[in-house]
């Protein structure tokens, strides 16, 4: 197995809660607290929408191949970002926090120079170290296939952490 393709969405139930709820008690203020016209109604409704669905849009894609690693989360990257393996200096799968580490999910910057990170669920992740400096992190829900795929294209670095 040579390459490597995964899709991953926000799924998590207590997000959709989150969202949900909030639209739902956002409607309900509306209609309660002062006689809404139309068009505020219309318009509350509209942009309170607009958030759920741009959740239910997300989607993370990771690609890796003999030529490197490609990674899109639309709706934000328009374009696959392509990071060839001559510009990485190590890659090896670890253990996150991101709450600690990036503050969350999605795509983020670490809070002491752990660099970039593109993810959207769970605390594994794809760790990119580049001859500039600079990191990329990206998460992934199938750890130990993309393990096997970076060791069978002879990129695999166990040995940094």
């Amino acid at each position: 197995m040579k390459e490597f393709n995964e899709s991953q969405r926000f799924t998590q139930w207590w997000l959709w809660l989150i969202l949900i709820g909030s639209w739902i008690t956002m409607m309900y203020s509306i209609a309660t607290v002062s006689p809404p016209t139309t068009f505020s109604f219309l318009i509350s409704f509209v942009v309170g929408m607009l958030l759920p669905v741009l959740f239910w849009q997300m989607k993370l894609t990771t690609r890796v191949t003999e030529e490197g690693i490609y990674v899109r989360f639309f709706p934000f990257h328009l374009n696959e970002k392509f990071f060839a393996w001559e510009t990485i200096t190590a890659s090896y799968i670890r253990t996150y926090s991101p709450l600690k580490e990036y503050g969350g999910w999605g795509i983020k910057y670490g809070f002491n120079g752990q660099g970039l990170v593109y993810n959207v669920a769970g605390n594994v992740g794809l760790q990119l170290q580049f001859k500039k400096g600079e990191a990329v992190l990206i998460g992934t829900q199938k750890g130990e296939e993309i393990k096997q795929v970076l060791t069978a294209l002879g990129h695999l670095n166990e040995s940094v952490k």
